[in-house]
Protein backbone atom coordinates (compact mmCIF):
# COMPACT_ATOMS: atom_id res chain seq x y z
CA UNK A 1 0.00 0.00 0.00
CA UNK A 2 1.61 3.63 -1.17
CA UNK A 3 1.90 6.25 1.54
CA UNK A 4 -0.66 9.15 1.24
CA UNK A 5 -0.11 12.69 2.42
CA UNK A 6 -1.14 13.32 6.09
CA UNK A 7 -2.04 9.16 6.47
CA UNK A 8 -0.61 5.81 6.98
CA UNK A 9 1.18 3.39 5.16
CA UNK A 10 0.74 0.05 6.29
CA UNK A 11 -2.67 -0.37 7.08
CA UNK A 12 -5.30 1.62 9.37
CA UNK A 13 -6.55 -2.18 10.96
CA UNK A 14 -2.97 -2.66 12.35
CA UNK A 15 -3.94 0.56 14.60
CA UNK A 16 -6.10 -1.41 16.39
CA UNK A 17 -3.83 -4.16 17.64
CA UNK A 18 -3.15 -2.57 21.36
CA UNK A 19 0.71 -2.90 21.99
CA UNK A 20 1.58 -4.30 18.63
CA UNK A 21 4.89 -1.15 17.51
CA UNK A 22 7.12 -2.61 20.19
CA UNK A 23 9.62 0.47 18.40
CA UNK A 24 9.04 3.90 16.55
CA UNK A 25 11.87 4.53 13.44
CA UNK A 26 12.31 8.30 12.94
CA UNK A 27 12.99 9.90 9.64
CA UNK A 28 15.28 13.06 10.97
CA UNK A 29 15.21 16.14 8.71
CA UNK A 30 11.50 17.78 8.68
CA UNK A 31 10.54 14.89 10.90
CA UNK A 32 12.62 15.09 13.91
CA UNK A 33 13.57 18.54 13.54
CA UNK A 34 13.16 21.40 11.32
CA UNK A 35 14.92 21.73 8.50
CA UNK A 36 17.68 19.82 6.59
CA UNK A 37 20.82 19.32 8.28
CA UNK A 38 22.94 19.35 5.55
CA UNK A 39 22.38 22.41 4.50
CA UNK A 40 21.80 24.27 7.76
CA UNK A 41 23.47 22.48 11.02
CA UNK A 42 21.71 24.77 13.37
CA UNK A 43 18.49 22.62 12.65
CA UNK A 44 15.66 23.01 15.69
CA UNK A 45 14.27 19.70 17.44
CA UNK A 46 10.41 19.85 17.48
CA UNK A 47 9.13 20.10 20.89
CA UNK A 48 6.45 17.97 20.42
CA UNK A 49 8.56 15.02 18.60
CA UNK A 50 11.10 15.48 21.65
CA UNK A 51 7.63 15.31 24.09
CA UNK A 52 6.15 12.07 21.90
CA UNK A 53 9.85 10.20 22.02
CA UNK A 54 10.09 10.56 25.90
CA UNK A 55 6.12 9.79 26.20
CA UNK A 56 6.43 6.38 24.29
CA UNK A 57 9.52 5.53 25.93
CA UNK A 58 8.05 5.64 29.47
CA UNK A 59 5.47 2.92 27.80
CA UNK A 60 8.69 0.64 27.27
CA UNK A 61 8.18 1.41 22.89
CA UNK A 62 11.71 1.72 22.21
CA UNK A 63 13.02 4.67 19.63
CA UNK A 64 15.93 4.69 16.69
CA UNK A 65 16.91 6.50 13.40
CA UNK A 66 16.83 5.98 9.71
CA UNK A 67 17.97 9.15 7.87
CA UNK A 68 19.34 10.02 4.74
CA UNK A 69 22.37 12.16 6.78
CA UNK A 70 26.29 12.57 7.93
CA UNK A 71 26.42 10.05 10.90
CA UNK A 72 28.64 12.52 12.85
CA UNK A 73 26.58 15.56 12.36
CA UNK A 74 23.30 13.84 12.90
CA UNK A 75 24.54 12.13 16.27
CA UNK A 76 25.64 15.22 17.60
CA UNK A 77 22.68 17.17 17.11
CA UNK A 78 20.66 14.63 18.39
CA UNK A 79 22.92 14.93 21.58
CA UNK A 80 22.77 18.38 21.95
CA UNK A 81 19.02 17.65 21.77
CA UNK A 82 19.33 15.59 24.24
CA UNK A 83 17.88 12.91 22.78
CA UNK A 84 20.90 10.16 21.64
CA UNK A 85 19.93 8.67 24.73
CA UNK A 86 16.59 7.44 23.71
CA UNK A 87 17.98 5.96 19.75
CA UNK A 88 19.13 2.42 19.73
CA UNK A 89 20.90 1.32 16.89
CA UNK A 90 20.36 4.06 14.63
CA UNK A 91 20.94 4.21 11.15
CA UNK A 92 22.48 7.37 9.19
CA UNK A 93 23.65 7.01 6.56
CA UNK A 94 23.03 6.69 2.12
CA UNK A 95 20.85 3.34 1.82
CA UNK A 96 17.21 2.85 1.49
CA UNK A 97 14.88 3.32 4.49
CA UNK A 98 14.29 -0.29 4.25
CA UNK A 99 17.65 -1.58 4.81
CA UNK A 100 18.07 0.38 7.95
CA UNK A 101 14.87 -0.66 9.34
CA UNK A 102 15.71 -4.10 8.76
CA UNK A 103 19.28 -3.74 10.30
CA UNK A 104 17.18 -2.24 13.76
CA UNK A 105 14.79 -4.86 13.88
CA UNK A 106 18.05 -7.14 13.58
CA UNK A 107 19.71 -5.31 16.60
CA UNK A 108 16.63 -5.39 18.90
CA UNK A 109 15.68 -8.94 17.96
CA UNK A 110 12.00 -7.99 17.23
CA UNK A 111 10.07 -8.20 14.13
CA UNK A 112 9.43 -5.87 11.34
CA UNK A 113 5.81 -6.21 12.29
CA UNK A 114 6.50 -4.28 15.64
CA UNK A 115 8.30 -1.45 13.70
CA UNK A 116 6.69 1.86 12.93
CA UNK A 117 8.26 4.26 10.66
CA UNK A 118 7.86 8.26 10.63
CA UNK A 119 8.99 9.93 8.02
CA UNK A 120 8.00 12.97 6.02
CA UNK A 121 8.71 12.26 2.43
CA UNK A 122 5.84 10.01 0.36
CA UNK A 123 8.75 8.51 -1.50
CA UNK A 124 9.94 7.01 1.70
CA UNK A 125 7.25 5.15 3.03
CA UNK A 126 6.36 4.17 -0.23
CA UNK A 127 9.89 2.47 -0.42
CA UNK A 128 9.70 0.94 3.04
CA UNK A 129 5.83 0.14 2.43
CA UNK A 130 6.94 -1.95 -1.01
CA UNK A 131 10.27 -3.64 0.91
CA UNK A 132 8.63 -4.17 4.30
CA UNK A 133 4.71 -4.10 4.12
CA UNK A 134 4.62 -5.36 7.87
CA UNK A 135 6.01 -2.07 9.43
CA UNK A 136 3.10 0.74 9.71
CA UNK A 137 4.50 3.82 7.97
CA UNK A 138 2.97 6.87 9.44
CA UNK A 139 3.32 10.26 7.85
CA UNK A 140 5.31 12.55 10.18
CA UNK A 141 2.08 14.94 9.82
CA UNK A 142 0.15 12.35 11.56
CA UNK A 143 2.44 11.03 14.29
CA UNK A 144 0.57 13.14 17.36
CA UNK A 145 -2.99 11.15 16.19
CA UNK A 146 -1.17 7.93 15.56
CA UNK A 147 0.58 7.28 19.22
CA UNK A 148 -3.16 7.85 20.94
CA UNK A 149 -4.05 5.20 19.15
CA UNK A 150 -4.08 1.19 20.57
CA UNK A 151 -0.92 -0.20 18.63
CA UNK A 152 0.89 2.44 20.33
CA UNK A 153 -1.10 1.76 24.22
CA UNK A 154 -0.16 -1.42 26.08
CA UNK A 155 -2.59 -2.59 28.17
CA UNK A 156 -0.12 -2.82 31.12
CA UNK A 157 2.84 -0.44 32.09
CA UNK A 158 5.09 -2.29 33.91
CA UNK A 159 8.53 -1.60 35.82
CA UNK A 160 10.51 -3.50 33.10
CA UNK A 161 8.54 -1.78 30.55
CA UNK A 162 10.04 1.61 31.96
CA UNK A 163 13.32 0.08 31.80
CA UNK A 164 13.31 -1.85 28.30
CA UNK A 165 15.37 0.93 26.90
CA UNK A 166 18.15 0.78 29.71
CA UNK A 167 17.69 -2.96 29.66
CA UNK A 168 19.25 -2.66 25.68
CA UNK A 169 21.63 -0.56 26.71
CA UNK A 170 22.96 -3.23 28.96
CA UNK A 171 22.87 -5.66 25.62
CA UNK A 172 24.40 -2.88 23.79
CA UNK A 173 27.69 -3.11 26.23
CA UNK A 174 27.68 -6.70 26.50
CA UNK A 175 27.65 -7.35 22.80
CA UNK A 176 30.70 -4.51 22.42
CA UNK A 177 32.51 -6.71 25.06
CA UNK A 178 31.77 -9.74 23.42
CA UNK A 179 33.08 -8.55 19.58
CA UNK A 180 36.86 -7.54 21.35
CA UNK A 181 36.24 -11.01 23.55
CA UNK A 182 39.10 -13.65 22.05
CA UNK A 183 38.24 -16.76 22.91
CA UNK A 184 34.70 -19.31 22.59
CA UNK A 185 31.94 -17.87 22.55
CA UNK A 186 31.04 -20.31 26.28
CA UNK A 187 34.48 -18.70 27.76
CA UNK A 188 32.80 -15.25 27.32
CA UNK A 189 29.00 -16.34 28.55
CA UNK A 190 30.91 -17.35 31.58
CA UNK A 191 32.32 -13.97 32.35
CA UNK A 192 28.98 -12.36 32.32
CA UNK A 193 28.35 -14.24 36.02
CA UNK A 194 24.93 -15.10 34.49
CA UNK A 195 21.82 -15.92 37.24
CA UNK A 196 18.61 -17.35 36.45
CA UNK A 197 15.85 -17.59 38.96
CA UNK A 198 12.81 -20.09 38.28
CA UNK A 199 9.71 -19.51 40.54
CA UNK A 200 5.96 -19.76 40.22
CA UNK A 201 4.45 -16.77 39.18
CA UNK A 202 3.49 -14.24 42.22
CA UNK A 203 0.01 -11.86 41.49
CA UNK A 204 2.86 -8.83 40.64
CA UNK A 205 4.20 -10.92 37.91
CA UNK A 206 0.72 -11.14 35.78
CA UNK A 207 1.19 -8.11 34.10
CA UNK A 208 4.47 -8.79 32.74
CA UNK A 209 3.42 -12.32 31.89
CA UNK A 210 0.94 -11.10 29.41
CA UNK A 211 2.85 -8.88 27.75
CA UNK A 212 5.58 -11.71 27.16
CA UNK A 213 3.11 -13.97 25.70
CA UNK A 214 1.79 -10.49 23.54
CA UNK A 215 5.22 -9.35 22.57
CA UNK A 216 7.14 -12.98 22.21
CA UNK A 217 6.76 -14.07 18.85
CA UNK A 218 9.84 -16.33 17.58
CA UNK A 219 10.51 -17.99 20.87
CA UNK A 220 6.62 -18.99 21.61
CA UNK A 221 5.61 -22.00 21.06
CA UNK A 222 1.83 -21.73 20.41
CA UNK A 223 1.71 -18.11 19.59
CA UNK A 224 -0.98 -18.02 22.18
CA UNK A 225 -1.73 -14.91 23.63
CA UNK A 226 -2.71 -15.26 27.61
CA UNK A 227 -4.58 -12.17 29.34
CA UNK A 228 -3.93 -10.80 32.20
CA UNK A 229 -7.78 -12.16 34.32
CA UNK A 230 -6.80 -15.76 32.74
CA UNK A 231 -2.87 -16.06 34.39
CA UNK A 232 -4.86 -15.29 37.28
CA UNK A 233 -7.14 -17.88 36.88
CA UNK A 234 -4.06 -20.66 36.00
CA UNK A 235 -1.77 -19.09 38.68
CA UNK A 236 -4.29 -20.27 41.90
CA UNK A 237 -5.50 -23.26 39.85
CA UNK A 238 -4.36 -26.51 41.80
CA UNK A 239 -4.68 -28.40 38.12
CA UNK A 240 -2.32 -26.13 36.71
CA UNK A 241 2.27 -24.43 37.78
CA UNK A 242 2.59 -21.26 36.06
CA UNK A 243 6.05 -20.59 36.03
CA UNK A 244 8.57 -17.35 35.27
CA UNK A 245 12.22 -17.18 34.92
CA UNK A 246 14.12 -13.83 35.27
CA UNK A 247 17.95 -13.10 34.45
CA UNK A 248 20.45 -11.30 35.36
CA UNK A 249 24.48 -10.85 35.10
CA UNK A 250 27.46 -8.30 35.71
CA UNK A 251 25.64 -5.71 33.58
CA UNK A 252 22.16 -5.94 35.44
CA UNK A 253 19.01 -7.40 34.78
CA UNK A 254 17.68 -8.63 31.53
CA UNK A 255 14.07 -8.93 33.72
CA UNK A 256 11.62 -11.51 33.26
CA UNK A 257 12.25 -13.29 30.38
CA UNK A 258 10.38 -17.01 30.16
CA UNK A 259 6.99 -18.25 31.15
CA UNK A 260 5.77 -21.75 31.44
CA UNK A 261 2.14 -22.96 31.80
CA UNK A 262 2.06 -26.45 32.89
CA UNK A 263 -1.28 -28.65 33.25
CA UNK A 264 -0.81 -30.76 35.74
CA UNK A 265 -4.45 -32.77 35.73
CA UNK A 266 -3.45 -35.69 34.51
CA UNK A 267 -1.17 -37.94 33.30
CA UNK A 268 1.43 -37.03 31.58
CA UNK A 269 1.32 -33.87 32.56
CA UNK A 270 1.39 -30.84 29.57
CA UNK A 271 3.18 -28.18 29.02
CA UNK A 272 0.44 -25.90 27.38
CA UNK A 273 2.80 -22.54 26.70
CA UNK A 274 6.83 -22.24 26.58
CA UNK A 275 7.87 -18.61 25.52
CA UNK A 276 11.51 -16.99 25.95
CA UNK A 277 12.08 -13.41 25.19
CA UNK A 278 14.11 -12.82 22.15
CA UNK A 279 16.85 -10.53 24.05
CA UNK A 280 18.39 -13.63 25.62
CA UNK A 281 18.34 -15.84 22.78
CA UNK A 282 22.27 -15.11 22.23
CA UNK A 283 23.02 -16.10 25.92
CA UNK A 284 23.04 -19.37 25.71
CA UNK A 285 19.93 -20.01 28.16
CA UNK A 286 16.91 -20.71 26.13
CA UNK A 287 16.73 -24.24 27.12
CA UNK A 288 17.23 -23.80 31.04
CA UNK A 289 13.35 -23.43 31.25
CA UNK A 290 12.19 -26.34 29.58
CA UNK A 291 14.59 -28.61 31.21
CA UNK A 292 13.49 -26.85 34.86
CA UNK A 293 10.00 -28.41 33.72
CA UNK A 294 11.05 -32.01 32.19
CA UNK A 295 12.54 -32.39 36.27
CA UNK A 296 9.73 -31.43 38.05
CA UNK A 297 7.69 -33.94 35.82
CA UNK A 298 10.36 -36.95 36.41
CA UNK A 299 10.53 -36.20 39.93
CA UNK A 300 6.95 -36.25 40.26
CA UNK A 301 6.59 -39.66 37.94
CA UNK A 302 4.25 -37.86 35.77
CA UNK A 303 5.94 -37.91 32.19
CA UNK A 304 5.83 -34.27 29.91
CA UNK A 305 3.81 -34.03 26.56
CA UNK A 306 4.02 -29.97 24.85
CA UNK A 307 2.03 -28.22 22.89
CA UNK A 308 3.79 -26.69 19.62
CA UNK A 309 2.04 -24.87 17.03
CA UNK A 310 4.17 -23.37 13.72
CA UNK A 311 4.07 -20.02 12.77
CA UNK A 312 6.46 -18.48 10.41
CA UNK A 313 8.85 -17.28 12.69
CA UNK A 314 8.94 -20.20 15.85
CA UNK A 315 10.30 -22.74 14.39
CA UNK A 316 13.43 -22.58 16.74
CA UNK A 317 11.22 -23.72 19.52
CA UNK A 318 10.69 -26.95 17.57
CA UNK A 319 13.97 -27.53 17.51
CA UNK A 320 14.15 -26.87 21.13
CA UNK A 321 11.67 -29.54 22.02
CA UNK A 322 13.88 -31.90 19.55
CA UNK A 323 16.99 -31.59 21.10
CA UNK A 324 15.45 -32.34 24.38
CA UNK A 325 14.27 -35.38 23.66
CA UNK A 326 10.40 -34.76 22.23
CA UNK A 327 8.69 -36.86 19.46
CA UNK A 328 5.73 -35.94 17.87
CA UNK A 329 2.89 -38.28 19.27
CA UNK A 330 -0.72 -36.48 17.63
CA UNK A 331 -1.58 -33.56 16.01
CA UNK A 332 -4.99 -31.71 16.43
CA UNK A 333 -5.45 -29.28 13.57
CA UNK A 334 -3.02 -26.82 14.06
CA UNK A 335 -1.58 -27.54 17.02
CA UNK A 336 1.16 -30.39 17.60
CA UNK A 337 1.36 -32.34 20.43
CA UNK A 338 4.78 -33.37 21.32
CA UNK A 339 6.04 -35.92 23.60
CA UNK A 340 9.28 -37.03 25.82
CA UNK A 341 10.09 -39.80 28.04
CA UNK A 342 12.19 -38.08 30.44
CA UNK A 343 14.80 -40.39 30.04
CA UNK A 344 17.44 -37.71 29.12
CA UNK A 345 17.03 -34.11 30.36
CA UNK A 346 20.20 -32.24 28.77
CA UNK A 347 22.94 -31.04 31.46
CA UNK A 348 22.78 -27.70 32.86
CA UNK A 349 25.40 -24.85 30.92
CA UNK A 350 28.21 -24.07 33.61
CA UNK A 351 27.92 -20.59 33.24
CA UNK A 352 24.87 -19.92 34.39
CA UNK A 353 23.28 -20.35 37.80
CA UNK A 354 19.92 -21.62 38.57
CA UNK A 355 17.92 -20.29 41.64
CA UNK A 356 14.76 -22.55 41.26
CA UNK A 357 11.93 -21.92 44.18
CA UNK A 358 9.40 -24.50 44.69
Amino acid sequence: MSARPGGLAGGSTHLQQRGRVKCVVWDLDNTVWDGILLEDTAVTVRPEIAEIIRLLDGRGILHSVASRNDPAIALERLGAAGLADYLLYPQIGWNPKSTAIRTVAESLSIGVDSIAFVDDQPFELAEVAHALPEVLGIDAASITAAVAQPAFEPRFITDESRQRREMYRSSQARDALEAEFEGTSEAFLATLGMRMRIAPAEPQDLARCEELTIRTNQLNATGRTYSYEELAALRTSPDHLLLVASLEDRFGSYGTIGLALVERRSRPWHLRLLLMSCRVVSRGVGTILLNHVMRLAAAAGAGLRADFVPTPRNRMMYIAYRFAGFVEVSSDGDTVVLETGLDRIQSQPSYVELVAIE
